[in-house]
Parts: structure tokens; sequence; C-alpha cells
């Protein structure tokens, strides 16, 4: 039983195909730097946008608007929301440093600990829940 012609083909005819590529972006080491530098900088620049209060934005959820920077709440449009800009304002300078991070020399790109790749958000956790504590300790 045959599923189709035979079919046999000379170099002559035979389609030309590119070589396959050794390198790929996964295995770059400016990829590498890149995403370790985002996974230690982002709960540490997270922790500075909440603590100073840096927000991008402020989303006003009663009105339906959107404001550049912090702004505050307005009588009678209830609470503004910042979580949505601090959360933007970590995600900008995070991508800006991880940047950064990956066109150092590849000497420096190496020496990377990936362990920190783990530390600070272990580190940070206890500080985010005692920032919060207001919330949950309320009267």
């Amino acid at each position: 039983m045959t599923m189709g012609p035979d079919v046999t083909t000379d170099a002559s005819t035979a389609p030309a195909t590119a070589a396959p590529s050794t390198a790929s972006l996964a295995s770059s080491s400016k990829l590498r730097a890149f995403v370790v530098t985002f996974a230690i900088a982002g709960p540490i620049l997270y922790l500075i946008c909440l603590a100073w209060n840096l927000p991008l934005i402020t989303y006003h959820p009663a009105m339906n608007r959107i404001d550049l920077g912090w702004t505050p709440a307005r009588s009678g449009e209830g609470p503004a929301m910042y979580w949505y800009g601090w959360t933007l304002s970590a995600l900008v300078s995070d991508t800006i440093v991880s940047f950064l991070a990956a066109l150092l020399p590849e000497g420096v790109r190496r020496k990377l600990p990936l362990y920190l790749v783990w530390m600070p958000p272990i580190l940070i956790v206890p500080l985010l829940a005692y920032s919060l504590r207001a919330f949950w300790l309320h009267p």
C-alpha cells in the first residue's frame, strides 16, 4: 500500500534552505540579563513606587476617569485608585532598568547572581504586608 507517488529530487531541483541558526533568542545572554534584572528589580521598584507614592496614573472608578500622575480624590466622586499607577510606574521603570542591564558588557552580565531572582520578593512581601496593616487593623 502506497500513500502517494514516489518523488525523487536531485540537488539541482531541491529548494535551497537556510542553515539552522545555532543561536536562539532564548540562549542570548542579553535576554538572560534582561529577564534576571527584570525579576530582581521589579519588586524593589514596586515597593519604591508604593512607599513614595509615585503612580504614573490615577484611576477614578466612579467617574471612569484616568489622570496622569497622582491626583487626590474629589469630593462626591468616590475614592481614587493608585494601584494601577504604581504597577505601571514599576513596569515602565523596570523595563528601562532591565534594558540598560542588557546593554552591559558580557562579563558584567554574567555576574548577575540568580539567587537575587527569588530573594527580593521574599524580603519585600513582609514590607508590603506591613504597609497595608491599616486595612487589616482598622477598628
